[in-house]
């Protein structure tokens, strides 16, 4: 079972941001629990294709862009498309559960890595699609936002599959 900890009350802004990126992590693996590869590659209502394991592969490669590509600088690929092609994530229908997660938590992990050795929250990577440095805070600012509303889609495709609410 996913363990999901509360962010701190009064906690400064790096551990703040933290705890809510963790707390949104958690809470899509919390929304994916108990379900087989089948109930995952689940598509929500016509004419979407929308899948919890889209949405977990598709956030593997926003903490690999984010993180790795952009702050970190990596000179890599996507995960799921050496052609830059970031819709490819959102095709779980050929994916299970244990390579789309491992996938996920490997990028998780990186991410989590460079924030750690990042020396403040002001630390700079280039984002090649806006042509502008950002700053670390605003790419787990942004990661948050990225949870929070996909979250929000796991919330009823999660509902769809078995009407699990409120997790």
């Amino acid at each position: 079972m996913t363990e999901r900890i509360s962010p701190p009350l009064q906690g400064d802004e790096r551990e703040t941001l933290r705890a809510f990126l963790d707390f949104h992590r958690a809470t899509l693996a919390m929304k994916c629990e108990g379900l087989s590869d089948d109930d995952l590659r689940r598509r929500s209502m016509p004419p979407s294709t929308l899948t919890l394991l889209g949405l977990v592969r598709h956030m593997a490669e926003v903490e690999r862009t984010w993180f790795r590509k952009v702050i970190n600088g990596e000179d890599i690929p996507l995960v799921w498309s050496d052609e830059n092609d970031y819709q490819v994530a959102y095709d779980g229908s050929r994916s299970s559960r244990s390579e789309a997660f491992s996938a996920w938590q490997n990028e998780v992990e990186h991410a989590r890595r460079i924030e750690r050795e990042a020396e403040s929250l002001d630390v700079t990577g280039y984002q090649p699609r806006w042509e502008e440095h950002v700053s670390l805070r605003l790419v787990m600012h942004h990661l948050c936002h990225e949870y929070a509303r996909h979250n929000g889609h796991a919330d009823f495709l999660r509902e769809g599959i078995d009407g699990v609410t409120g997790v």
